[in-house]
């Protein structure tokens, strides 16, 4: 038992069971074989645990087809890095290219030769590997490094936050929860530093928002809203241009922290999945923090009350896996809410 569990995970996607019984014979003496019959069950597999180390998938199957089920894997830092190997009755040059361009590693033609399907999966679950063992070592060596950076990123975030939020706590927060939500969703190590790192720069935009908006004891009124709103594209241009994936996530949480679920948010309306994850992750963090906190324009509402608005909002506002993966760990959120409050006579008054 011990042994199948150290072996590596193919996940064999195919709409026809016979395909999938061939596959399984050739494959299950060196791994663990996982099977969906269908593109929507394949990618609830591929984010679940454990994840599959690689992917062999039919092109042509009803539903979701093998390409979109392959772009949907590569969008999402879930998924992005494990390998898929198209399997295909096709042969033509146009049909390859285009798989090979969603990110794609292989195809592998129909009817099937076992000795090429266990070379080519042999061959990139070997390059896997490498990466991961390579990405690993990256990490190790850039400790100091990204210690540095978050020092940078925080103060840049505070420089948003100072008319508003003087102690500059709320910027450190951001981070703790939107890391603590991307680890609940099971998503890479790599990707979770990034969004720690970018989080306390949602703000950034507010830099350009004039204070008698930005500090208005009262409601605003439409065209001061307008205004406000512009704090997303003024932090998404503040941020452009930057060549690191910290500062292309930052621009990307800028721009879409306030987009929702249902396509109602702003500043593009964009809506589901097509609002990038990290805006997605950043979207329930902030909502949660600013309610639960106080400000001069607004006193602070309980985490039973807040929470209960996240989960009624589950699937208007924000993404509902995110919003089960943020009710996963709220206990170490109310831990990051207490380490840095931003008084901290106020923590019992907010349960």
């Amino acid at each position: 038992m011990s042994e199948n569990m150290n072996k590596p995970i193919i996940l064999i996607v195919d709409d026809v069971p016979d395909n999938i019984e061939v596959l399984r014979w050739v494959l299950m003496d060196n791994y663990k074989v996982m099977a969906s019959i269908d593109g929507k069950k394949a990618l609830q597999i591929a984010k679940g645990s454990p994840k599959p180390d690689l992917i062999l998938m039919d092109v042509m199957m009803p539903g979701i087809d093998g390409y979109e089920v392959c772009r949907q894997l590569k969008s999402d830092p879930r998924t992005a890095k494990i390998p898929v190997i198209f399997l295909t009755s096709k042969g033509e040059a146009e049909d390859e290219k285009r798989g090979l361009d969603m990110g794609a590693v292989d195809y592998i033609h129909k009817p099937i030769n076992p000795s090429i399907v266990l070379a080519r999966v042999r061959t990139h679950l070997a390059l896997y590997d490498q990466n991961r063992q390579l990405d690993r070592k990256v990490h190790e060596r850039t400790v100091a490094l990204n210690q540095a950076r978050l020092e940078i990123t925080q103060r840049l975030g505070r420089a948003a936050e100072f008319k508003d939020n003087e102690t500059g706590m709320h910027v450190l927060r951001m981070g703790h929860y939107a890391r603590l939500i991307a680890e609940a969703l099971n998503i890479d190590a790599e990707w979770v530093n990034q969004i720690f790192h970018a989080a306390p720069m949602h703000d950034i935009g507010k830099i350009g928002i004039p204070d008698n908006i930005l500090l208005k004891p009262g409601k605003l009124n439409p065209s001061e809203w307008e205004v406000m709103k512009t704090h997303t594209t003024m932090g998404g241009e503040i941020l452009s241009g930057g060549t690191s994936l910290l500062m292309k996530m930052s621009e990307t949480i800028a721009m879409t922290h306030h987009e929702k679920w249902n396509g109602s948010g702003y500043p593009k309306g964009l809506k589901g999945d097509k609002i990038p994850l990290e805006g997605r992750i950043v979207a329930v963090a902030d909502v949660f923090d600013a309610l639960t906190s106080e400000r001069p324009y607004k006193k602070a509402w309980s985490v039973n009350k807040t929470v209960e608005l996240i989960e009624k909002e589950s699937g208007k506002h924000f993404d509902p896996q995110v919003v089960v993966a943020f009710k996963k760990i709220l206990t170490d959120i109310m831990a990051i809410k207490e380490q840095f409050a931003d008084f901290p006579e106020e923590i019992n008054a907010l349960v």
